[in-house]
């Protein structure tokens, strides 16, 4: 193994530690039902996910954007590249025994009007954007066994059940000008996960980890009332107030509330959010990094991102955050590089290790393995001490 080789590998956990990661794969297809036949007669950009993954080998794994299909997308995922890494040969191993999918919102009509066009029909009048139910969905793998009968999703949780909701509009509320966006009845029906929220718990031991795992609506793509920003913020708030103990919010199994103060957790997923650069509201992130039940005083980096940014230029070079964390590989006009993707486990848990999956140049020749363009988002992992 070369030098360069040995720089990019990753040691296994220590004793005691476990390895979390979330990774949005991008497998998203235009038309329902295609990924499965894809990964069944073979994808080559799944085979270029899998040899990341393998290469990082986590216990636990978030997957965003894999289209949902009643979990056939999924096990296929699982069972035909990640636990077979073709790529890597006879380095793979089977990682992961379990997995927890579920329905998201993306894609499911809303029969309502709710980018006002006149038009209920369009991808803008689902639940979450989406042009069939399921698109854009995600996935927990574990090699632990998933404690399902246990996990708790609020895809139907009423944005407007929050407490202090930021409804969009236009104008200015001090002097009395503001105009909601979304009419009463409208905005009384909506659904505040744009994919879902889930609390999947894990059994490691005699102790049970708490997978809270969610992605978002990117804060762009609408107008002056703002709708997906507020629907970011207010998405990542529920994700704060989910593990702070917060009542108000109630499951889809009718069950009210969040974690007690004694569980332990780890927050995954492409939050959409960056908390420094990027045209979003950065208050939704900030305010979830700062809790006090969370523990990010560990952030996980790459010199392969370093490196894209000084090449890409452009918007990277008025970005004020250390690119050394971004995760996201994005247009390098606007809004360029961003950190995106988190894990971020709860204050218990102590952080041995992690880092973010994106090779230099020269990482990439010496890999000898294509994973090139697999995904604009880049695997984040931490290891984690786990009692």
């Amino acid at each position: 193994m070369s030098s360069i080789q040995s720089s990019l590998a990753i040691d296994p956990p220590k004793e005691g530690c476990i390895r979390i990661a979330t990774f949005n794969m991008a497998l998203n297809r235009k038309e329902r039902g295609r990924l499965s036949r894809d990964l069944e007669r073979g994808d080559t950009q799944a085979e270029k996910i899998a040899a990341i993954v393998q290469w990082v080998r986590p216990d636990i794994l978030l997957a965003n954007e894999v289209d949902y299909d009643n979990g056939t997308s999924a096990t296929l995922l699982r069972s035909k590249y990640l636990n077979v890494g073709k790529l890597l040969g006879t380095e793979a191993r089977s990682l992961f025994d379990f997995q927890y999918v579920k329905e998201v919102n993306t894609g499911v009509p809303s029969g309502l009007d709710l980018n006002g066009n006149g038009r209920t029909t369009d991808p803008e009048d689902a639940w979450g954007f989406g042009t069939f139910p399921g698109q854009y969905g995600m996935a927990v793998f574990s090699r632990f066994p998933i404690v399902a009968t246990k996990a708790r999703t609020f895809q139907h949780f009423l944005w407007k059940d929050m407490p202090n909701a930021l409804q969009p509009g236009s104008g200015d509320k001090s002097v009395g000008n503001w105009k909601p966006y979304y009419s009463e009845s409208v905005w009384n029906q909506l659904r505040l996960s744009s994919k879902s929220h889930w609390d999947v718990p894990i059994q490691i031991g005699e102790s049970v980890l708490h997978v809270i795992a969610s992605h978002p609506t990117p804060p762009v793509f609408d107008g002056p009332e703002d709708r997906n920003g507020c629907r970011n913020n207010d998405e990542i708030r529920l994700i704060q107030d989910y593990v702070e103990g917060r009542d108000y919010m109630v499951d889809d199994q009718g069950v009210r509330g969040g974690l007690s103060s004694i569980d332990r957790f780890v927050i995954l997923g492409d939050l959409n959010s960056d908390p420094t650069d990027g045209n979003g509201n950065p208050t939704g992130i900030t305010n979830l990094l700062g809790s006090a039940r969370v523990n990010a005083s560990f952030k996980p980096s790459s010199k392969g991102a370093v490196e894209a940014s000084e090449k890409q230029g452009k918007a990277n070079q008025s970005h004020r955050a250390d690119p050394a964390y971004d995760t996201g590989d994005f247009n390098d006009r606007e809004p360029g590089n961003l950190r995106v993707d988190f894990v971020i486990p709860s204050k218990e848990l102590k952080v041995v290790d992690g880092g973010v999956f994106w090779p230099t140049e020269a990482e990439l020749r010496a890999f000898k393995i294509d994973i090139s363009n697999a995904s604009d988002h880049h695997l984040v992992w931490l290891d984690v001490q786990f009692p």
